[in-house]
């Protein structure tokens, strides 16, 4: 780059702090970090471990928030001071150091402007999510397998806890459902964009003619929600049975009817959860996850009443995928809704999604 061209960038990096400044409030972000750091000290804190790693999780996702603000301030003086080092004694060596914290600097603005998109309604919360495999028995539940891989390994490279809520293994490979929800800041803001379902071109192992095939699995994605809504649930609307858990390994197959699933009867939503060796505590998972998509079912409501206010006609099915995995005759991941793709399909399996995500959230702000 020519020094004027990295002049030019400076100033665009500047112009973009300064518009994050005025936008974010961070006197207020600064001030309600004080208020939860004084709540932590309190010596009664961990009276209530839920509230408390509320509290916690809150104060994490803040303050990470107004570091990532405050560092990139600072690589960009750190940047200027660089820049007046190479305008005043031209060297080659400085000159690519430049070049390099400049490049860094805007990767880093790119992912702090997606940490500003993420300020939906329940974006901070922890996500639940459900992956259901389509027709084709093996095929399908394999897919879904490697899905439930994938989105382990994203989280993991997060920082976030994966919890299995519900497993149900398929008959020879695979699996028929599972649930998870994945604990973590921001989780539930950055999984919203995996809502979907999601196809698989490729050569089956299972098919001794080595054939090609297609396969589909839904991924169902909500916020999990403790107190933040007053979802009204009669008693007497719901069906609560109990069964002995089945696993994705022994040690997770408990001896007692511990299991719990709640039947919605008036929307006919059904939540299972066989986490915990506890009925009591997989009842209140399960009653937290039925809140969760019943909330879900309101929005989608509400958004199907002004799809129609407006005219808008939107295809539900398998032929509405919104990302394709194609291993066979080529490699490619291609995402239907923002163009977004890359022929490195084996990174996306690995948990390189932030790059689909990103696009994702760009393209609906």
């Amino acid at each position: 780059m020519e020094l004027v061209e990295i002049r030019q960038e400076l100033d665009k990096m500047a112009k973009r702090l300064a518009d994050f400044r005025g936008s974010l409030d961070l006197e207020s972000k600064r001030a309600r970090i004080a208020e939860l750091d004084e709540m932590m000290a309190d010596p009664s804190f961990w009276d209530d471990q839920q509230k408390a790693q509320t509290v916690i999780d809150e104060a994490n996702g803040i303050k990470e928030f107004v570091h990532a603000f405050d560092k990139n301030e600072e690589n960009l003086e750190n940047a200027t001071v660089s820049y007046e080092l190479v305008k005043e004694e031209a060297d080659e060596e400085l000159q690519q150091d430049l070049e390099d914290e400049v490049q860094a600097l805007t990767e880093a603005l790119n992912q702090f402007e997606l940490f500003i998109l993420l300020s939906e309604p329940y974006d901070k919360n922890n996500a639940i999510l459900e992956l259901h495999p389509g027709a084709g028995g093996t095929e399908s539940q394999d897919w879904a397998s490697m899905l439930l891989r994938m989105y382990t390994r994203w989280a993991e490279s997060k920082g976030f806890k994966v919890d299995t809520l519900d497993y149900l293994p398929g008959d020879e490979a695979g699996v028929k459902s599972v649930t998870l929800l994945i604990k973590g800041h921001n989780a539930y803001g950055y999984l919203k964009a995996e809502k979907g379902v999601h196809r698989l071109v490729r050569i089956s192992p299972f098919d001794s003619s080595g054939r090609r095939h297609t396969s589909f699995v839904s991924c169902d994605v909500m916020p999990e929600f403790n107190d933040e809504i007053d979802i009204d649930v009669r008693t007497e609307d719901l069906k609560i049975d109990t069964y002995r858990s089945s696993g994705a390994g022994g040690q997770h197959v408990n001896t007692t009817d511990s299991a719990v699933r709640i039947t919605h009867l008036p929307t006919n939503t059904v939540v299972t959860c066989q986490s915990e060796r506890s009925q009591i505590k997989n009842r209140d998972q399960a009653m937290k996850m039925l809140k969760a998509k019943l909330y879900q079912l309101e929005i989608e409501k509400q958004q199907q009443e002004l799809n129609e206010i407006r005219g808008e006609q939107k295809e539900i099915g398998w032929g509405s995928q919104i990302r394709s995995y194609v291993f066979h005759p080529y490699s490619m991941v291609k995402d239907h809704r923002t163009d977004h793709e890359t022929g490195n399909t084996q990174a996306v399996m690995d948990g390189e999604l932030d790059p689909f995500i990103d696009a994702y959230l760009r393209s609906v702000m």
